[in-house]
């Protein structure tokens, strides 16, 4: 069976970047994923379409169809006090390359890497850390088979499902809950 959409793909691979290896599927614990669900980047899903279980093969995704090319304007200096708990500086968050969850403008957690540290102040990062690189995989296809009807409407491994302390996101990959398109029943708070 080749690779298509609305497939479940196991493949094993290995990422390396600048001829360092970034991630690589544990042995014996191959990736899964539905395929054309928009759950892995453009490049990789274009690069395994229509092989089949036992293809071996390099995939190389540009910046463009992988993470992005970098941004210098998302770095931001922030206030040494906006990593402060109980009033005191968490200095363990506040070294080179330390990935922070923080709240951005909307309120939504973004990743954050520590840039630099200066007298007041922190650079953060928030490109995500393979923006802008070309990225080699080396993949094997271990196994492809139809997606059930559950796993299309939820999702393979229950991405798709409700959080239900999540009460002004109730699309959940479903439709855009500000624009009136939430199928859940009733519709987003936010459309009443």
């Amino acid at each position: 069976m080749k690779i298509e959409q609305n497939k479940v793909v196991a493949v094993a691979y290995h990422l390396t970047v600048e001829g360092k290896t970034v991630d690589k599927s544990p042995e014996g614990q191959p990736l899964e994923y539905i395929h054309g669900t928009h759950m892995m980047i453009a490049g990789f899903e274009k690069g395994l379409e229509g092989h089949e279980p036992g293809d071996k093969f390099d995939i190389v995704v540009s910046p463009e169809e992988g993470y992005g090319t970098y941004n210098p304007q998302l770095r931001f200096d922030i206030p040494k006090s906006s990593f402060e708990v109980g009033g005191v500086l968490r200095e363990d968050l506040l070294r080179i390359g330390t990935v922070v969850p923080m709240f951005n403008s909307t309120g939504h957690v973004v990743q954050g890497t520590v840039a630099e540290v200066k007298d007041a102040s922190v650079t953060m990062d928030f490109n995500h850390q393979l923006a802008g690189k070309t990225l080699n995989f080396a993949v094997e296809v271990v196994s492809v088979r139809d997606a059930t009807q559950k796993e299309l409407d939820e999702g393979l491994h229950g991405e798709y499902l409700p959080v239900e302390d999540e009460e002004d996101h109730c699309c959940h990959g479903k439709g855009d809950c500000h624009k009136g398109g939430c199928e859940k029943e009733g519709g987003c708070k936010d459309n009443k």
